[in-house]
């Protein structure tokens, strides 16, 4: 009698453990192939002329165009979404393709960022390289983001309107150039905005920019039911990782991306854009 009961508790336990397995495949399927949260937030920006409209600027990142789960048919779909949205600009935080080892399909450049091109904001699309697309090829990056119609902003600033925009190569790789970044800025103006992949220039920058794009932790990738996430490879843990943070007078934004990268898999941690309203102070 005692043993019958034993195996029925071990089948039992079998049971529930398949149970909660599968359950989590189907959350993690969920997660990984739903469509982005868009996160919304207001910032003010001290160098904005006070007559200046808000402006409405969408910050995407980490796209890794990779299959079984991001192909660019994909990504042509999270463009129509964006389109919806009616930005006034359009940032993008690096990191366009992936080589990743677990995948079905690598794409080319071409074929990553094609559906880029229909992206519609006022004031363009601009963009800056992250570690992945500086392990393939930097140079292709750029010459087919520039076909596609997206401005790349490696260690330069750009005016977009009332805007100065900065964009930093990648810190990770240690191709970010702050001073070069400076010194093109027009007029020699403070850029208001700057993008770059790795958030981790937020604590090391010397530059005093209101506003700081970047993506790259995918906030996580995988985290806790509850909220939060087991680690992140920053240089600062948790603190820069993810979503909004302040420091002083500037702020960061850091978005959860719309890719994987080692795992072909999110769970408890869905893709996101962060569409940022600007004004002036």
């Amino acid at each position: 009698m005692l043993k019958g009961l034993a195996k029925r508790l071990r089948a039992r336990k079998w049971r529930v453990a398949a149970a909660i397995v599968l359950m989590l495949c189907a959350k993690a399927t969920y997660d990984t192939l739903s469509d982005p949260v868009i996160r919304e937030t207001t910032v003010t920006l001290p160098g904005l002329p006070a007559n200046t409209a808000p402006l409405r600027v969408l910050l995407m990142s980490d796209l890794h165009v990779v299959g079984p789960e991001m192909p660019p048919e994909r990504l042509a779909r999270i463009v129509r979404q964006i389109n919806a949205l009616h930005p006034d600009l359009v940032v993008i935080a690096g990191d366009f393709i992936s080589d990743r080892l677990l995948s079905t399909h690598t794409y080319s450049y071409k074929e990553a960022v094609a559906p880029l091109a229909a992206l519609r904001a006022r004031l363009g699309v601009v963009a800056a390289l992250g570690n992945h697309d500086h392990y393939r090829s930097a140079a292709r990056a750029e010459f087919e983001l520039t076909r596609a119609g997206v401005m790349v902003l490696n260690n330069r600033a750009v005016r977009k309107g009332p805007l100065i925009v900065g964009g930093l190569d990648d810190y990770g790789t240690g191709f970010s150039n702050s001073p070069a970044m400076m010194r093109t800025a027009p007029l020699g103006e403070i850029p208001l905005i700057v993008v770059g992949h790795n958030p981790d220039l937020f604590a090391r920058s010397t530059f005093d920019v209101p506003l700081v794009l970047a993506g790259h932790f995918h906030c996580g990738q995988i985290g806790w039911p509850w909220g939060g996430t087991p680690a992140h490879t920053s240089d600062w843990d948790h603190r820069y990782a993810c979503g909004e943070v302040h420091q002083g007078e500037r702020t960061m934004v850091v978005t959860g991306g719309l890719g994987n990268s080692i795992l072909p898999f999110r769970l408890f941690v869905p893709p996101d854009m962060w569409l940022i309203t600007v004004k002036p102070k």
